[in-house]
């Protein structure tokens, strides 16, 4: 809990710096993930996968675009990176 503290404390000092940075990393991370999801096929599955993605990485870019409350953005980048990483991994066996 102590990382997240001192990660949430710094991206809330520097949220003009390290919004466009975080739009485009997850941005990134979110398309490597639906690459992955789409090259196992088109099926029902995939594309509630696929739909998760895309959803998770709207949130964050709509909750810099609606200027959320810091923790309410970062938590949401948070989530979206993970979502983005395990859907990968998922994908990538």
């Amino acid at each position: 809990m102590k990382i997240y503290q001192s990660y949430l404390k710094e991206y809330s000092k520097g949220i003009i710096g390290y919004s466009p940075i975080a739009i485009i990393g997850q941005s990134c991370l979110g398309s490597v993930a639906a690459m992955f999801i789409l090259m196992n096929g088109n099926s029902a599955i995939q594309m509630i996968q696929l739909f998760i993605i895309t959803i998770m990485c709207m949130f964050y870019n709509a909750a810099i675009l609606s200027q959320q409350k810091p923790k309410i953005s970062f938590n949401l980048l948070v989530m979206s990176v993970a979502f983005s990483i395990s859907f990968t991994i998922i994908n990538l066996i």
